[in-house]
């Protein structure tokens, strides 16, 4: 991306606004679009209204591009054209937040300041295995805090970039790459198999529609299971291996075996079936999902630490309807 390792502070406010609202492959070319228009902060602060309107046209949120607007002609006509270097005064400036005035901050700067975007949140929650919803006040400010104090502050850009580009390759929402992680050892929600239930949010337990799929991995006559734990539906209740989406996904034996090896680094397993789609309706939410049998020649680290229990013991526990509706039609 044309903005990584950049040290113009007018360059990096630029992208961070665009982004702001914006998925990243949206973004680029507008970013590319205005600094091939308007390369310094003197010449976006001198451009007419209409025509910085019109390259913006698309991206919507007009307000972003009217900040925009009146930051560059505020820094030009009372700092003579510099960007502030001090934290407090880029979050100051008319459309800057906390997140993007640590942005600034840090990676034009070097300044000691967290940038805590959703990748950081999801990378800390799953490594120290936290609970608390990333997406209430609570929630924000304790992440906050604790992104500040394992903030590498001399190298606070490059740690940074370091810790967001970590969560968005290889600690992803979906399918994180756990078993190539290098900080595997020492995390959390990898020792006590919640990975996948973490981060938690809000906004998810009381999302209207969720896609659950659950994984039934058998190995030597004993299947995997969970206990549903954290403030949501069905606590206490046992599970399979589950993953949530917020979208449905196709699955077919080819998808799932790419899942398994770049999740749960499993390459020999044997996918003897993927369910129709089963639906639950609660009284506020839609439960939708599948269950795919997997059969695993060898028990991966990464499964290691969850319970194995055998058919007739499952028989034993409780389990949510959902699940039990299933395995009435198909037993284990």
């Amino acid at each position: 991306m044309p903005w990584k390792g950049e040290k113009d502070p007018y360059k990096i406010w630029l992208s961070e606004v665009i982004l702001q609202q914006t998925r990243v492959a949206q973004g680029w070319q507008y970013y590319n679009n205005f600094i091939r228009k308007y390369p310094t902060i003197q010449n976006l602060a001198k451009a007419p209204d209409q025509e910085v309107f019109k390259l913006w046209e698309g991206l919507g949120y007009y307000n972003r591009c009217k900040n925009l607007l009146f930051t560059a002609r505020q820094i030009v006509k009372e700092r003579k054209g510099v960007f502030p270097d001090r934290y407090e005064d880029i979050l100051a400036l008319k459309g800057v937040g906390p997140y993007t005035a640590a942005a600034i901050a840090s990676f034009a700067y070097n300044l000691p300041y967290a940038v805590v975007d959703g990748n950081v949140f999801r990378v800390l929650s799953r490594f120290f295995g936290i609970e608390e919803a990333i997406d209430s006040t609570k929630g924000k400010q304790l992440f906050t805090e604790l992104a500040t104090r394992v903030l590498a502050t001399k190298e606070a850009g490059l740690y940074n970039q370091a810790i967001m580009d970590f969560g968005a390759t290889v600690c992803k929402p979906f399918a994180p790459a756990c078993i190539h992680c290098p900080l595997n050892r020492h995390c959390k929600a990898f020792a006590e198999a919640r990975v996948n239930r973490l981060p938690v949010k809000e906004k998810t337990l009381l999302r209207k529609n969720r896609w659950f799929y659950y994984f039934l991995f058998s190995h030597k006559g004993k299947y995997l299971l969970n206990q549903r734990r954290a403030n949501d539906i069905w606590e206490n209740l046992f599970e399979f291996y589950l993953l949530e989406t917020e979208e449905q996904v196709s699955w077919d034996e080819t998808r799932v075996m790419q899942w398994l090896q770049e999740q749960v680094g499993v390459s020999k397993a044997r996918v003897s079936r993927i369910s129709p789609v089963h639906k639950q309706q609660l009284t506020h939410q839609q439960i939708r999902g599948q269950f795919i049998r997997v059969e695993l020649e060898t028990l991966p680290r990464f499964l290691a630490n969850y319970r194995w229990e055998t058919p007739k013991s499952l028989q034993k526990l409780a389990f949510p309807k959902f699940i039990t509706a299933y395995l009435e039609q198909e037993s284990v």
